[in-house]
């Protein structure tokens, strides 16, 4: 009896075993693609479809060749009894196991009951998606200074434009007053310069690359786009489109613009699709750096916030194809439910290998699906936990957060949210940032507060930024600054903070 019961038990257990190891391979497989940003998941995909004739993309367009197929049943059989006649009973019965083991194979394949997967993949948002270009030798300021080397400037106008490009915003902008840059010219600088004369210099940066650089507002940056488009009934509908209805445009209202500009549908959908491809972020389409090791960083997700307060994102998979099993294989898998009782051995052994490429291809099929679903349910989470940060765009506003808290709101495994957080992208109003700018560890006050450890380095930062270089501060005063702000933080963390920052004591900052 006991003997019984341990065999029972070993069964149990080697079929644990093996279903484990189906399991595993299908989640090693979804645990690659989810970590893989959008331009190598699309390489992988590529790689998967050269691999494995089963699996396509888009539509199918030539249809597969199987030799032993249905057409040449009889000529097949006729040589399998032809060559029966003269084996031996074994040999016979060989053949017969064979037969046999490959039906247990091909058992439950072709079922009409059963739809193959597709994926469906393409959003149509290769006008939204934005490339972004990283490198190591080259900055966006020397950029932007390159270029006025190779203009005809006086002294004093190029000093007023080297302090215009240093109050840029990081998406190009400039969101500083023409007063306040005036004022700060003859504090910092002992340059006394009108409002016109800065305009002047302000105008000239306007001429640089990547056109909309400098402006001052976002629909100033859009109309400079427009004006170096070639003259064109195009380009004055864009014109009339962000002077007269700029509200409508930033809220998306297209059937109004359309209703108020009488346009036929075919212009409206070239007007619009024109008006997508500008660009908001001048400064972002430039990258942090440019130098020898370029390479493009293309956002994996395109968040979109409204002056409303709605906030919503996409997917980037506009470079995904669409997946589907190869309508040939189906085919073959289907005769085989049709005819399989006439089907000789050289065709099922075909149709093995036929089964075994279309369950490589299902699988790869639904570990893309799992993959799109789990960076949207880990964006959403983010987004939620990050409201404030993406209606402000304010890194002060970025809450703690960890990989455990996404986790939590998603039901994902740690594991699988870090996967999703390395190497990919989000765009967004105020720029492009990797997903790891989201997180931040939190700091617990004595009066048990959590505070974001970023937020406590943008004060610090800010707080050193505006003190008298005279008269730096020392841990001390900016622990009582930061307590001011609304960072009860101790002298210590202070000092971690700003030694974290880069930034030395008081006595090395003293100029």
């Amino acid at each position: 009896m006991g003997e019984k019961i341990g065999q029972i038990q070993e069964q149990r257990q080697a079929q644990q075993l093996k279903l484990g190891q189906t399991i595993s391979h299908q989640q090693l497989l979804q645990a690659s693609l989810v970590e893989l940003p959008i331009m190598q998941l699309v390489d992988r995909i590529n790689t998967e479809i050269n691999d494995n004739p089963a699996l396509e993309a888009e539509s199918p367009t030539d249809a597969m060749e199987f030799v032993g197929g249905s057409d040449d049943s009889s000529e097949a059989s006729g040589d399998f009894e032809i060559l029966g006649s003269d084996e031996d009973f074994s040999a016979q019965k060989e053949r017969e196991d064979r037969m046999s083991a490959l039906d247990e194979a091909l058992a439950g394949i072709g079922r009409d009951d059963e739809e193959l997967p597709v994926y469906h993949g393409g959003n149509n948002l290769s006008e939204e998606k934005e490339e972004m270009v990283y490198g190591e030798s080259e900055s966006f300021y020397d950029q932007l200074m390159t270029q006025v080397s190779e203009t005809a400037l006086t002294d004093r106008q190029r000093e007023i434009m080297e302090y215009l490009i240093g109050s840029l915003d990081d998406d190009g902008l400039l969101r500083k007053s023409l007063d306040v840059i005036s004022d700060e010219l003859a504090i910092y600088h002992n340059i006394d310069a009108t409002n016109e004369e800065i305009e002047k210099v302000l105008s000239v940066l306007h001429d640089f690359d990547p056109a909309g650089i400098g402006a001052r507002s976002l629909q100033e940056c859009l109309l400079i786009q427009i004006s170096r488009r070639d003259k064109s009934q195009l380009k004055t509908l864009m014109h009339k489109v962000v002077s007269d209805f700029f509200d409508e445009f930033t809220k998306k209202h297209w059937d109004k613009i359309r209703s108020s500009m009488s346009l036929s549908d075919e212009q409206a959908k070239a007007l619009f699709g024109e008006l997508r491809k500008l660009n908001p972020r001048p400064g972002a389409s430039m990258g942090e750096t440019l130098g020898r090791s370029v390479h493009q960083i293309t956002p994996d997700f395109i968040v979109d916030t409204q002056d409303d307060g709605t906030i919503t994102f996409v997917l980037n998979n506009s470079e995904v194809p669409e997946l589907h099993v190869s309508q040939s294989f189906a085919d073959s898998m289907k005769e085989y439910q049709e005819n399989k009782e006439h089907l000789t051995l050289q065709t099922k052994e075909a149709l093995l290998y036929i089964k075994k490429k279309v369950d490589a291809a299902q699988g790869f099929i639904d570990a893309v699906k799992v993959r799109r679903h789990t960076l949207s349910v880990t964006m959403k989470a983010i987004i939620s936990l990050q409201r404030q940060f993406f209606l402000d765009g304010d890194e002060a506003s970025l809450r703690p957060m960890i990989l455990k808290d996404v986790a939590e709101k998603t039901g994902l495994d740690l594991s699988t949210v870090s996967r999703v957080s390395n190497s990919k992208y989000a765009q967004t109003r105020w720029g492009t940032f990797p997903l790891r700018f989201f997180f931040s560890d939190g700091y617990v006050t004595e009066s048990g507060e959590e505070l974001s450890t970023r937020q406590i380095k943008v004060a610090l930062k800010d707080i050193i930024d505006s003190e008298d270089s005279r008269h730096p501060l020392s841990d001390d005063a900016i622990k009582k600054a930061l307590a001011e702000k609304g960072f009860p933080i101790a002298r210590r963390t202070v000092a971690k903070y700003r030694e974290l920052l880069g930034i030395p004591i008081a006595r090395l900052r003293k100029s």
